[in-house]
């Protein structure tokens, strides 16, 4: 039997991308982000989920495809990195899929650069390309550490 792999799709730019799905908490449509002074260059900001403080970073920023336009199709993917709660903000999401190990390649050797360490793999799809995230990857932990700079949850008023 094949093992087949489960991940959110989701769209940046004009790239497809995807991560697997138990890395994935909940998707959300773009609220209202405060900037944060002094954070990495990525990170967008932080919200409240629900009395939690969640730093949001740009994906396409980070990956240095431009920046997220912030439509009525944006979302944030609430995620799991490093056991830290972080919205990745992406242009739109889209579905989940099922991708068979056999329709999963290793990303082509001869791309170089930028990005190409996030990139797990390269999924077909129909007759689309799906590429697969390393959510580890994408933040080191100092980055993760700096988008933190803020208590994780809001205290009620006394």
């Amino acid at each position: 039997m094949s093992h087949t792999l489960q991940v959110v799709g989701f769209q940046a730019g004009k790239e497809y991308f995807g991560v697997a799905i138990t890395a994935v908490q909940e998707i959300v449509r773009v609220p209202e982000v405060t900037r944060v002074p002094e954070a990495a260059w990525c990170v967008e900001g932080v919200i409240n989920l629900r009395g939690r403080i969640v730093p949001v970073i740009d994906l396409k920023k980070r990956l240095r495809l431009g920046e997220a336009s912030k439509t009525r199709q944006s979302r944030i993917l609430v995620t799991n990195i490093e056991k830290q709660l972080v919205g990745l903000l992406v242009d739109a999401a889209s579905e989940v899929l099922r991708i068979p190990a056999e329709a999963i390649e290793p990303p082509p050797e001869m791309l170089s650069g930028v990005g190409l360490e996030y990139i797990r793999g390269v999924g077909k799809v129909g007759d689309r390309l799906i590429i697969l995230l390393e959510l580890s990857r994408i933040l080191s932990p100092e980055e993760i550490r700096r988008s933190h700079m803020v208590p994780e949850t809001v205290g009620s008023p006394s």
